[in-house]
């Protein structure tokens, strides 16, 4: 109501949500009916959300510790947009506030976080901590009390500390004063807590036998009775607003990140405040009724807006009138469409990988430039080179706000990567860390809505490692959140490098996110069609984000110009390679890298089986979609036009069998027996990865051409069974 600007982003602490409804409410942003639903169908979120709430809640929480360092993130994003120029000049910045518990400072991710926006020094960043020193379940150690502070400020953070309330500093100053404060000092957490929720004979009590003794202390607490001495005790500063006003105001002068410890008590003014065991804590109807008549509120007017305060109607509605966030009459941005061309160009080799394709399509488009090549931006977490971003940054080069040459250039080592960062550059370089790699894609996916510009960010990183930063994926998902996900390599098709570089449930991660459009395409051509059409995807109103499953596995490139109709089946998920005969008893379905393999089966097969088929899946998340939403449409009694899946398998006869083969789960396809009642044979990747050859892994986790022929002997054996 005083300090935030229309521009200013905010991240709510989770458990703060109703406040931020009833903010919201007094400002004309919230409906009462959503209010009285909080929690409910239809009502209130229970934790803000950016697509389930009003338009007014900026970033999505819920998720420990993953919405403070989205704050972080969309300020540097704040930055990239404003030194490319994409917003005027004279548009003040706003400041990316996140406020949190200190609980929440367990999260590892927080200081991931943090450790990249001091390399990319973040401004204009204000985190706010909520320091109760509890926890859900119980009270935060004294080990951790005063080492936050270090913390912060090693990371480039200036940290106002709030812990005393104007009534004790008052008490401060006289005769005794030096020994309570001392006394509340040194006062482990646990006590200070037990002492909270016991009230203020117990506050008396403890004082009088640890610094009675003190000249002055005495005069102190005989001035104070029970209710005051507790209300002395427990003023802390994350309770006075003026205080807290003060250092907010204080902070305006100059755009340094800071970190404000806001010393509080959890459940303050309630009847269990201080209680280790409040994080459920609910009060009952009596303890309810007698805090509605604390609060002045009448009973049967709890969802007026002015109920319990004095002042009159009108003088508030002044008042809520003229605070500066209510300044523009909306604050979520509508930013244009970044015109896609009808094709991305690329001619490729007799031979190539998915991998190698992507970046040669990054490189033409950044050669050729134009509007879409200026509103890409790619991020990558020390793996830029590694997954064919190297052309795209030599174009483009990185961002950075400090002006940064190619020393090995300029000194004349060869390098096949010009690594110059600049204002200009469109390349993100962040560190080993896939939840900040999400983050950042979140924050930058958001540019359309929070800053009025859309970029289309693009980010790169091993797909094994999508679960190391599976958490902030989703996240970044629920918020709504556009970007390409580029993940390679994938699968044991990675062979020597083994173990957990060898991905295996990435595909169902894939299929299971809301607002991911997974893909896994076998063919250069059929990638450059789903990159085309994933930077238009992500700009529709009722997109979302691609993820792309890529592999390093050189293959042979098939000689064809794809035309509309090809190009349709490949975005709906796939189409048939080489379409079934009449008749057909069997049809080999595929996705990926083992493209090779599965057309070398069918080539056998089609010695004594002349119909038999070979389907090309390019995403099982597109069919299994459709699928889905076809089968939901017909249990409604809405007979609408079959899913794309279904007319794919209308070609076989409803007694063929089906063989799947993918480098990853075989559940990702085993499905497809369900659509139309094939007998089905999955084969696919269930167990850890090791080192090997391509043609050994592939033998071993029964993917190769032999294992498909062999599920394909099997399959017709159990269909001649039936």
């Amino acid at each position: 109501f005083d300090v935030l600007r229309p521009q200013d982003r905010v991240a709510v602490k989770p458990h703060a949500s109703p406040v931020l409804h009833a903010i919201l409410y007094l400002l004309g942003r919230q409906r009462r009916e959503k209010l009285e639903r909080f929690r409910a169908l239809g009502g209130a979120q229970s934790y803000p959300s950016r697509t389930k709430d009003t338009e007014d809640v900026d970033f999505s929480t819920g998720s420990v510790g993953l919405g403070v360092a989205a704050t972080l993130f969309a300020s540097l994003v704040q930055d990239y947009v404003r030194e490319h120029g994409f917003v005027e000049a004279d548009e003040p910045p706003g400041r990316m506030v996140a406020l949190l518990g200190d609980a929440e400072l367990d999260e590892g991710n927080v200081f991931e976080a943090m450790l990249e926006g001091w390399k990319h020094g973040v401004r204009n960043l204000w985190w706010i901590i909520d320091y109760n020193r509890q926890s859900l379940d119980a009270v935060v150690t004294d080990r951790l009390f005063g080492r936050f502070d270090d913390i912060f400020r090693t990371t480039g953070f200036e940290v106002v500390t709030l812990k005393y309330g104007k009534r004790l500093l008052e008490a401060f100053a006289r005769p005794g004063g030096d020994a309570l404060r001392r006394w509340i000092d040194d006062c482990p957490n646990s006590l200070y807590s037990a002492l909270t929720y016991k009230g203020g004979a117990a506050w008396r009590e403890r004082l009088a036998r640890d610094i009675g003794d003190v000249r002055g202390v005495r005069a102190i607490l005989d001035d104070h009775d029970d209710a005051s001495l507790h209300a002395l005790m427990t003023n802390l500063a994350g309770h006075d607003m003026e205080s807290v006003l003060e250092a907010f105001r204080a902070a305006e002068s100059d755009d340094r990140p800071r970190c404000f410890i806001a010393y509080t008590i959890k459940g303050f003014g309630l009847p269990f405040a201080g209680h280790k065991d409040n994080h459920a804590g609910l009060m009952n109807d009596e303890q309810m009724a007698a805090f509605r008549r604390a609060m002045g509120v009448p009973e049967g007017e709890e969802w007026d807006p002015f109920a319990g305060l004095a002042l009159p109607r009108a003088r508030i509605e002044a008042f809520l009138s003229r605070v500066p966030f209510r300044g523009r009459e909306r604050r979520v941005h509508v930013a244009p469409p970044v015109p896609v061309p009808a094709r991305l160009g690329l001619a490729a080799a007799v031979e190539m990988s998915t991998q190698e394709g992507f970046g040669r399509l990054l490189y033409t488009l950044g050669r050729e430039g134009g509007p879409l090549a200026d509103r890409v931006v790619t991020v990558s977490p020390d793996v830029t080179a590694s997954t064919n971003l190297g052309g795209w940054v030599n174009q483009r080069g990185i961002f950075d706000r400090q002006e940064r040459r190619d020393v090995f250039r300029d000194l004349q080592l060869p390098s096949p990567l010009r690594w110059e960062a600049s204002r200009q550059g469109q390349h993100f370089e962040l560190g080993i860390a896939e939840h900040n790699l999400f983050l950042m894609l979140a924050a930058l996916g958001l540019s359309a809505p929070l800053f009025g510009v859309r970029l289309l960010p693009v980010g790169t990183l091993y797909d094994p490692f999508i679960m190391r930063g599976l958490d902030a994926l989703n996240y970044a998902c629920y918020q709504d959140a556009r970007f390409m996900l580029v993940a390679t390599p994938s699968g044991v098709t990675l062979a020597p490098e083994g173990g957990a570089h060898q991905s295996i449930g990435t595909p169902l991660i894939g299929m299971a996110i809301d607002h991911l459009a997974y893909f896994e395409p076998a063919y250069v051509d059929e990638l450059a069609a789903i990159m085309r059409w994933g930077f238009e995807y992500m700009q529709r109103e009722d997109g979302g984000s691609v993820y792309l499953r890529l592999s390093t596995r050189a293959i042979p490139q098939p000689a064809r110009t794809l035309d509309e109709a090809q190009v349709a089946d490949i975005l709906a998920g796939g189409y048939w390679r080489r379409p079934p005969g009449p008749g057909a008893e069997i049809a080999v379905v595929y996705a990926g890298a083992v493209a090779p393999e599965a057309e070398a089966a069918l080539d056998a097969l089609l010695e004594d089986l002349p119909g038999a088929g070979l389907l090309a899946v390019t995403s099982p998340d597109r069919l299994h979609a459709g699928w889905i939403a076809a089968c939901a449409d017909r249990a409604s009694g809405r007979q609408g036009s079959p899913s794309h899946v279904e007319r794919l398998l209308a070609a076989l006869p409803a007694d063929a069998a089906l063989v799947t083969v993918l480098d990853g789960h075989p559940a990702t396809l085993s499905w497809l027996g369900a659509v139309a009642g094939h007998p089905i044979v999955p084969l696919g990747v269930s167990r850890f990865g090791q080192s090997g050859d391509i043609p050994d892994l592939y033998r071993l986790n029964r993917i190769d051409t032999d294992a498909i022929l062999d599920a394909a002997a099997a399959a017709l054996l159990a269909r001649e069974r039936r």
